[in-house]
């Protein structure tokens, strides 16, 4: 069981659970146009075993039974994506009335339900057709998606609580462009200091329309690491800060303080978009919230490579399933830096939080005892920040269910909610019993 309820955290503090579309929807279905990530699963030795999110969990088929297994947990929010390609399958243009009209429903069930909507416009699935004009790369990327953003809220943002325009934009830039992991899978500098440019270009984009819109309650979401050196050397001590540049303080820092960390700007300021400077007005305009996704911490040593001059060192502490060390203190370190140096008074939310583990249902249950210490332990941490006075407002676990994991496949299991693959048969996991007794 969970050490704790509603009742140890503040009045009005919210309780959620997230996921993303091509990662559970099932991309064959409704009209879906392909996306970088169905080429990159194509291509061998991407992803594991070549698997893609042509089926997922089939949540396209399946989504009154999944907002009911939502319900019954007793959350209060649910944090989903709305994919581009579904929404417009060529990227621009024509509309595929069909996905507007899941999202219509999925919208539309969760307030029936008496759970309030959070939707995240993009996470990954980037329609190949602009993939092939260069995606992130391309600074017409942020008109482009300030048009899907037109089109899906003009649809349904009337009806959301919140809204933010794209989920880790480190993820979309340095891990897919420079250390080529994701989709589209490139190893390049240059592509890498535009797009991460061009994601926070395309953020500023899409906030710009939502307000046009008259919504309200918008945000940005991004992911951390806490970044140490390896060990006491000034070496590793630089290595650790300039790690926690470019994956922390770099966006952080566009959209709370308008500006770039100096020290990322050493490696990546030659490849930047001429005059870049002059959108950074348009990416740090309000946002009314901000979240954060947190798994791990790195440990970093220095390395005689190329900029940045560091490698990853093997950590001590127990790792997840795939490999990523147990830190929960490292999340309350990051919440005191974020709140402290960039979003002052800005509520913040834990936007995704969580373990994989290779779960197994054994006579009807899976009992995922390492996924309940995980959640007590950050917990611990989240009360921690509440009672010192930080405006932490909600903790959303990843995720709602396990699903596809990018380029790991389908053998990581984040999901409170256990999903066979074959059968496509849900089991809530006892964390899942958990939370609906803890939240009840």
């Amino acid at each position: 069981m969970l050490d704790y309820t509603r009742a140890d955290f503040p009045e009005g503090f919210l309780f959620g659970a997230s996921t993303s579309s091509y990662q559970i929807e099932g991309h064959s279905f409704g009209g879906a146009g392909p996306t970088h990530w169905d080429t990159f699963a194509a291509t061998p030795g991407n992803v594991a075993h070549a698997q893609n999110g042509a089926v997922a969990c089939d949540h396209y088929n399946r989504l009154d039974a999944d907002l009911d297994l939502l319900k019954d947990a007793n959350f209060d929010v649910y944090r989903f994506s709305t994919s581009w390609a579904r929404v417009l399958p060529e990227g621009r243009g024509t509309v595929n009335e069909e996905g507007l009209d899941f999202y219509d429903r999925l919208v539309d069930g969760l307030l029936e339900r008496g759970i309030k909507p959070a939707a995240t416009l993009y996470h990954w699935e980037l329609p190949v057709a602009l993939a092939d004009l260069g995606g992130w790369r391309n600074r017409d990327i942020a008109s482009w998606f300030a048009e899907f953003t037109e089109v899906v809220m003009g649809r349904i943002g009337d009806r959301l609580w919140s809204a933010a325009p794209i989920n880790e934009p480190w993820c979309v830039s340095w891990m897919s462009h420079f250390l080529g992991l994701h989709a589209p899978g490139l190893r390049d500098i240059r592509a890498t200091a535009r797009s991460m440019h061009h994601v926070l270009l395309a953020h500023g984009r899409a906030i710009e329309v939502m307000r046009g819109l008259g919504m309200s309650n918008l945000g940005a979401v991004c992911n951390f690491e806490y970044a140490a050196p390896a060990d006491e050397s000034a070496e590793a001590q630089k290595a650790a800060k300039l790690y926690d540049g470019y994956y922390n303080r770099f966006f952080l820092g566009a959209i709370f303080n308008r500006r770039y960390p100096e020290d990322v700007l050493e490696g990546l300021g030659p490849h930047l978009p001429d005059k870049w400077q002059d959108d950074m007005e348009l990416i740090g305009q309000k946002v009314d919230w901000c979240g954060i996704n947190y798994y791990t911490r790195k440990l970093l040593a220095p390395d005689t490579g190329p900029w940045p001059h560091h490698k990853e060192a093997p950590g001590h502490l127990p790792k997840t399933q795939v490999g990523w060390e147990i830190y929960p203190e490292g999340l309350y370190e990051l919440l005191t830096r974020i709140q402290g140096g960039y979003t002052r008074d800005t509520p913040l939310y834990i936007t995704e939080n969580g373990l994989a583990n290779d779960d197994r249902v054994s006579n009807g249950e899976v009992k995922d005892t390492k996924r309940i210490d995980f959640l007590n332990a950050h917990l611990k941490q989240v009360k921690r920040a509440c009672d010192a006075g930080i405006p932490l407002k909600g903790y959303f676990t990843w995720s709602l269910m396990d699903n596809y994991e990018w380029s790991l496949g389908y053998a990581p299991r984040f999901g409170l909610i256990h999903v066979d693959f074959k059968s496509l048969e849900r089991t809530p996991k006892a964390s899942y019993h958990a939370f609906a007794k803890a939240l009840a």
